[in-house]
């Protein structure tokens, strides 16, 4: 840690910045960073390689140190998502990309240059003097660690009304980044669901999860800020040359500018019996509690062997009496994955007592007085099953946009271009529901469900809705909890003609590269950080892998970055 004396000055605290410009904003935010200013020399020159980040401790709170280009900057040191030590991730053009799931913040200004975050980092001022490092922070930054940008709020002045339809990720990223951009109209979010928006992904993860811990934005921060959220308010008709959406309760609601954002739907099992009691998709926290709740020391069967599936067993493993997988592919996760990386994750749930049936289809389910008994697959076998899990799959919720003239593709999905504006030029979209070109695919037509896409084009939707032109450039990055650990995976696989494999995967230590005409396409590992996220800036920055350098063990293109 860095030596040396440091000194705290005392100013008054701020007031509430809620009816002040932009530029009185930025006036006291300045005024509030000089309160309780500590300064302290932390290391030498000389001390630090160029490249390197160290992390320092400044009256017990540590911040992040960066020496890059021969220029040393601080910010705070935890990752604003998910709180992991940022000195272990990766230092690339002027950012740091965490090695957990992929978020970046620049080193100079700790804002957020890569999603998943809600919030940047506090930045600290930096200076050299006599060969000495120098850090001055306040008490309260170094403290908070994290920093959400400076916002303005609505103005009865401004009339504009800008609607967004949903209440995931991308809406919430949406109405932050308009007010971040100061502006000042109406910004109102329809949501069918009862809560506020909250962190869907953790649901899987976490079947017993309290609501008020995953929730997005605490209620107050939509107060101050200005965005007003309707709650079971479920669109059901867009009147596009009347700028109007129709709600399921009667009501309406006009708009000047649209985005459409309602996430996807679970797909149900089509057989008898599906309707069966305690048979169950997971959606929203209500189902996450009934099926945590249900299933202990119960024979449970989950239907469906890809993400949600998975990580629900995962979960249900230590309170269950038996656990039974239905999966249509060879292995768990093959289709994304691959069948090398999809059996060993397999084969340690199976030493768990996990049961599996693959390239197996439910051909009814069997209840007596209403209530589940049994599963009978196509092969004849009947399992018994108190409780059901069904994880198939998703559908666009974009049904209510059969008669807007708005375009969308044979799947449901709306379709985009690089700015998130749909075939309406006052109606965007995004998130999971959005087909868009994506650059990395020489700007093909896909769609990708993961948090990190959602979050930005979120983004890239305010930002175009204000004239502001931005185009979607994303690398994308997800995760899935597998035991104690998180699997990575960075790029787009599908098409994949072969699979490279370093490590361990009997030991569940591995990265697999998916290559295709001779390039990596896309990473994924499994206690191997930070590869995935290393991969990520390579193929952000617009170089390539090749399939020599992903045979090699020493990594040489990690050199690339």
């Amino acid at each position: 840690m860095g030596t040396g004396k440091s000194k705290s000055v005392n100013f008054t605290t701020s007031e509430s910045q809620n009816d002040q410009s932009p530029k009185q904003i930025h006036k006291r935010k300045e005024k509030d960073q000089e309160e309780n200013v500590i300064v302290k020399e932390i290391c030498s020159v000389d001390e630090m390689n160029d490249g390197e980040m160290r992390e320092f401790e400044v009256e017990n709170n540590k911040l992040l140190v960066i020496k890059s280009n021969g220029e040393f900057s601080a910010i705070g040191h935890l990752c604003a998502h998910c709180g992991v030590p940022l000195v272990k991730g990766v230092l690339s053009n002027g950012k740091v990309r965490c090695a957990r799931h992929g978020a970046c913040f620049n080193i100079k200004t700790g804002d957020i240059e890569e999603y998943p975050s809600l919030d940047g980092l506090q930045c600290y001022q930096v200076k050299v003097q006599n060969g000495k490092v120098i850090v001055s922070a306040s008490a309260k930054t170094l403290e908070a660690n994290r920093r959400t940008k400076t916002m303005a709020t609505s103005s009865s002045s401004n009339k504009t009304v800008i609607l967004l339809i949903g209440g995931g990720p991308a809406a919430l990223i949406c109405a932050e980044t308009l007010r971040q951009e100061f502006y000042r109209g109406r910004i109102i979010m329809a949501t069918k669901e009862e809560h506020l928006p909250y962190d869907r992904t953790k649901l899987s993860k976490d079947l017993n999860c309290n609501i008020e811990n995953i929730l997005l934005r605490k209620s107050e921060f939509y107060n101050t800020y200005g965005i007003e959220v309707l709650k079971k308010k479920e669109a059901i008709s867009v009147t596009a040359g009347k700028r109007r959406i129709g709600f399921k309760d009667g009501t309406s609601q006009r708009y000047d500018y649209l985005l459409l954002a309602t996430g996807c739907i679970p797909r149900k099992l089509s057989c008898p019996g599906a309707d069966l009691e305690n048979v169950f998709s997971l959606y929203t926290p209500e189902d996450a509690k009934k099926i945590h709740e249900l299933s202990h020391e119960k024979d449970v069967v989950v239907v469906g062997s890809s993400f949600i599936g998975m990580e629900v067993t995962w979960y249900l493993i230590k309170i269950v009496k038996s656990l039974t997988v239905i999966g249509t592919s060879k292995v768990p996760f093959e289709k994304v994955l691959g069948i090398d990386v999809g059996t060993a994750i397999m084969k340690r749930l199976e030493a768990e007592n996990v049961k599996f049936y693959m390239d197996s289809k439910v051909i009814e389910l069997r209840g007596q007085n209403g209530s589940l008994e049994q599963i009978v697959l196509e092969s004849g076998m009947v399992l018994s099953a108190d409780i059901c899990v069904v994880g198939i799959g998703v559908v666009p919720a974009t049904g209510f946009l059969n008669t807007s003239g708005i375009k969308t593709d044979e799947n449901g999905a709306v379709i985009v271009n690089e700015n998130m504006q749909t075939s309406n030029p006052r109606v965007f979209a995004a998130g999971d529901i959005t087909s868009f070109p994506l650059p990395m695919k020489n700007n093909e037509n896909v769609t990708i469900r993961h948090w990190q896409v959602a979050h930005s084009q979120g983004h890239v939707a305010a930002m175009n809705i204000l004239k502001k032109k931005t185009s979607f450039n994303s690398v994308p990055y997800f995760w899935t909890t597998f035991s104690t650990n998180s699997l990575r995976y960075a790029g787009y696989g599908v098409g994949y003609e072969e699979v490279i494999i370093q490590g361990n995967l009997d030991e569940i230590m591995f990265v697999a590269f998916y290559i295709k005409a001779g390039q990596v396409i896309a990473v994924c590992s499994l206690n191997y950080d930070p590869v995935v996220s290393q991969a990520a800036e390579v193929l952000a920055s617009g170089k390539t892998i090749s399939k020599e350098e992903a045979r090699s063990e020493d990594m040489p293109w990690v050199k690339k970055i």
